[in-house]
């Protein structure tokens, strides 16, 4: 079993991991001790987590995550699922164009 997590940090950003460990990696995290990020921004707060069977699928949605936009994140903790549906779509110029050729 293992999880994905998103903690808030003091300064507001936001940061992804995962874990096998939940309760003793959020411990780490608040000691310090979990990564540069977190630690440069006591304390933290846990605003999200998934549960995964495999380690592997875990770890796979922590990078998927980490790719996100701050909205994307915002949308996926506060579980606005229309919201990050949008979000999730392709907004560059190039994909609008191509939209707007089938609208006509």
């Amino acid at each position: 079993m293992a999880y994905i997590y998103i903690l808030e940090c003091a300064d507001g950003s936001y940061y992804t991991g995962s874990t096998t460990d939940l309760e003793r990696r959020l411990w780490q995290h608040q000691q310090g001790e979990g990564a540069k990020h977190t630690a440069k921004r006591l304390p933290v707060k846990l605003v999200f987590c998934e549960y995964y069977k495999s380690v592997v699928d875990a770890f796979e949605r922590e990078k998927q995550v980490q790719g996100w936009s701050r909205k994307k994140k915002q949308a996926l903790i506060s579980g606005d699922t229309n919201l990050l549906h949008n979000l999730a779509e392709c907004q560059n110029e190039t994909h609008y164009n191509k939209l707007a050729r089938f609208d006509t």
